[in-house]
């Protein structure tokens, strides 16, 4: 019978790609994880591990293995949560996962509500890209993920929490920054800063833009939605910002915020868990205390 020890050292092993930080990581000695996957192999009568003289990978056997003992393991852990928590379910560990261009901007306005509503949850916050996040998630990293909605995440379970709408961020001295509103045909022909590749963020924003019949402006692509801001403060371009970062910031003598007509660009903000995940009482608390927060707090 296969053990879940085992399954954690080919977890391990094809993290690390190195025998040495796998049985690292497993709190065990590099001879014994070595052992245990020889033996694995014969019990099994296939081979699971590729090992050459610089590194080691898994074989197409090991890989078809590992997607089962993910899934076993993320079980696993699911299962011991929920036996910890069965005195009371609204206490333990919650990990949350947040993008940057959400965590900074909605978190000052959730947090106090997540804390006053399960004050016997400890919160541990991670803020990752998104497909950092989703891996994070399907392998039993983080509980769920406060993000928007992209179509590829159908293999996970969603919570709707709100809309938020875009804006659209233009120097003062710009043709468009006297306007109220705009509408997204006013920015066709017009040249955009996006963030870099790796942000859920900079597809969604293009994918507007395109449609209006704009460009991205390759001049230049940000890492922050700061530094977007700064380009658009020195009037080298125009952006579209989520509306939650724009919320709380002064009167700015260079940028004029402006609201896009009806039907305005928006992105979807989820909670996003795995399928069959235990603990959904307090997923739902959560979900509660944040669409609770952002209707208070956030003008939408």
């Amino acid at each position: 019978m296969i053990k879940i020890r085992e399954l954690e050292y080919l977890d391990a092993i094809e993290r690390y790609k190195h025998f040495g930080k796998a049985a690292e990581a497993c709190h065990v000695s590099q001879p014994t994880l070595s052992g245990q996957i020889i033996k694995l192999e014969e019990q099994l009568g296939v081979t699971l591990i590729e090992r050459h003289r610089r590194n080691i990978m898994l074989t197409p056997a090991g890989n078809q293995l590992l997607v089962k003992a993910r899934t076993v393991l993320n079980a696993a852990h699911d299962l011991e949560v929920t036996a910890k928590n069965l005195g009371d379910p609204l206490s333990g560990e919650l990990h949350l996962g947040l993008i940057p261009t959400l965590a900074p901007y909605l978190l000052p306005h959730i947090m106090p509500g997540l804390i006053a509503g399960l004050p016997k949850m400890n919160f541990f916050l991670h803020e990752q890209q998104t497909a950092d996040l989703v891996a994070a998630l399907d392998e039993g990293k983080l509980d769920a993920l406060i993000l928007p909605w992209l179509d590829d995440m159908t293999e996970f379970e969603a919570y709707d929490l709100f809309e938020e709408p875009f804006v659209l961020a233009v120097n003062k001295g710009h043709a468009l920054a006297k306007k109220k509103r705009v509408k997204l045909t006013d920015i066709k022909g017009c040249h955009v800063l996006t963030l870099e590749d790796g942000h859920c963020l900079r597809d969604q924003a293009l994918g507007y833009c395109f449609s209006a019949g704009a460009d991205e402006d390759k001049r230049f692509q940000a890492t922050s939605l700061e530094t977007l801001r700064y380009m658009v403060a020195s009037g080298i371009g125009i952006t579209l910002l989520p509306k939650l970062s724009v919320v709380d910031q002064r009167e700015s003598s260079d940028i004029a915020y402006i609201p896009f007509q009806q039907p305005a660009p928006t992105r979807r903000i989820v909670l996003l868990i795995r399928q069959n995940y235990t603990r959904l009482e307090t997923v739902r608390e959560v979900v509660s205390a944040v669409r609770s927060s952002v209707k208070t707090n956030l003008k939408l």
